[in-house]
């Protein structure tokens, strides 16, 4: 995983969990605009996401987290 995707990934899941607190879900979506502006980051954080960790299409904030603080 990149270190921008990463990035990403943490800072949208704080951004959730201070929003909503610790029990609000999310897809990979939520670390995208609506519209499709990088491609091949989304589809990084796709194939991580279903392929790497079989995650399902809605997760806690605070595993996704966790999971991308231990890479």
């Amino acid at each position: 995983m990149t270190k921008e995707l990463k990035n990403k990934i943490i800072a949208v899941c704080n951004q959730k969990i201070a929003q909503q607190g610790t029990h609000v879900g999310l897809s990979f979506y939520a670390f995208f605009a609506n519209k499709n502006d990088n491609p091949e980051l989304l589809m990084e954080a796709a194939t991580w996401w279903i392929l790497t960790q079989k995650l399902d299409h809605f997760e806690k904030a605070v595993k996704i987290k966790e999971l991308v603080q231990d890479l």
